[in-house]
């Protein structure tokens, strides 16, 4: 690949997650600053899932078949842009969920579509691919910690910057190097949703890794849902009881969250070694159990002396998201086999980002209203309730690999 084309798939790597990172994490913060309560956050999140449930039809069914992915790529920013543009003058939950939906349906296809992109443009992939995604790490850190330093968390801002951002990604598309289709003929809804890789529950294992990873996707949810509110009135409580009556300060969440990020950088690049020391058992074990001691973290953590748990809660999401999710992925492609690779990553995403995300975001929502007092501004969280519903379910799938997944060395069924 020529360095030319290199630095513009980087370019466009970058632009993506600032699309995606200037409104993901915030979102929860700013709709609750609008009087939405926690089950219509929990609503809006799983917009995400919905969407990430047809992206696999629009790209396997259109932009495989049809026409170039940079122009499709380029379209959809655009069109988002304009959805972006309508969501900054809406407050009403209703309005606000369909359209958001809406502009998740067009943002979902984005993320594959930049995967797409750079994968038929290299000569190596496996070589030349993390360091050009790399760069929607790079991107999600370092909008979130200017969100942060603004303070624009909870203002209507985040869509703002994406929306300003959608449109650069937009028109750059168009000059991205041509990426036509390659697939003709039919296609069934059966395929795209990773038929060929049914085959695979005929393993134990592979079926209780499966139940495992739609089961920890809740928990995840709950992390992307509501960690910034939690932290963000951890830290009101605290400075509120030591300086009442005081203007509240900027305490930087959206910056400390980041370290998540980057802890998923480190975590990453340790992966490797953790593997070939552990076997992929225990490292799944190990991202479970991070995912217990986390929420634990948040549940008991505070901004005075138990400070350091917020801070570990964060940057254990290198462990959890790593250790679980990118670990789960090579395993299932070493239980598949040469023949049905693709059908099984779609059949896990499928299964995690689209089913297990959905319930995890509407059951959220519907928890952080449970253990909510009064209404608006005079609204009271017991946080520490919240974060123990998930900790209690990444128990239950801790207990349950444990006890029923086994690590056979057979590469393939």
């Amino acid at each position: 690949m020529k360095n030319s084309t290199r630095i513009q798939l980087m370019i466009m790597m970058f632009l993506q997650f600032v699309v995606w990172g200037a409104w993901y994490g915030q979102l929860s913060k700013y709709l609750f600053a609008i009087n939405f309560t926690g089950a219509q956050v929990g609503n809006i999140y799983a917009t995400f899932s919905i969407a990430m449930i047809a992206s696999p039809f629009f790209v396997g069914i259109i932009a495989d078949r049809f026409f170039n992915a940079e122009r499709v790529l380029g379209i959809l920013n655009l069109v988002g842009a304009a959805i972006l543009f309508s969501l900054t003058q809406i407050t009403d939950y209703d309005t606000f969920y369909w359209m958001m939906l809406l502009y998740c349906l067009t943002f979902g296809p984005c993320i594959a579509l930049t995967s797409s992109i750079c994968m038929r443009q290299m000569d190596n992939p496996a070589k030349e691919f993390p360091i050009i995604r790399v760069f929607g790490t790079i991107a999600w850190i370092a909008v979130t910690n200017f969100i942060g330093y603004m303070n624009w968390g909870d203002k209507v801002t985040i869509f703002q910057i994406s929306m300003v951002t959608a449109i650069v990604i937009g028109l750059y598309s168009f000059t991205l190097p041509k990426t036509p289709p390659t697939i003709k003929g039919p296609v069934s809804v059966a395929q795209i949703l990773g038929k060929d890789a049914f085959v695979l529950f005929k393993n134990r294992s592979f079926s209780i890794f499966f139940i495992a990873s739609v089961l920890i996707c809740i928990p995840l949810s709950f992390y992307y849902a509501m960690a910034n509110p939690s932290i963000t009135d951890t830290y009101k409580a605290g400075f509120v009881a030591a300086n009442p009556g005081a203007v509240i300060p900027n305490f930087f969440v959206e910056n400390k969250m980041s370290l998540g990020q980057a802890s998923e950088v480190i975590f990453m690049l340790l992966l490797p070694l953790a593997y070939r020391r552990l076997g992929i058992k225990n490292i799944l074990i190990v991202g479970l159990v991070a995912w217990i001691i986390r929420f634990l973290f948040f549940s008991y953590g505070n901004s005075g002396a138990g400070e350091w748990m917020l801070y570990g809660g964060i940057l254990l999401h290198g462990i959890c998201y790593d250790f679980f999710f990118v670990s789960g992925m090579i395993y299932a492609d070493q239980k598949a086999g040469e023949k049905i690779k693709s059908s099984a990553q779609g059949l896990i995403s499928l299964a995690t980002y689209g089913l297990g995300m959905f319930i995890g975001s509407v059951l959220s929502g519907i928890v952080k209203d449970k253990y909510t007092i009064g209404t608006g501004d005079a609204a009271v969280t017991d946080w520490a309730s919240v974060w123990m519903v998930p900790a209690g379910i990444a128990v239950v799938v801790l207990l349950l690999f444990v006890l029923f997944f086994k690590n056979e060395r057979k590469q393939a069924v």
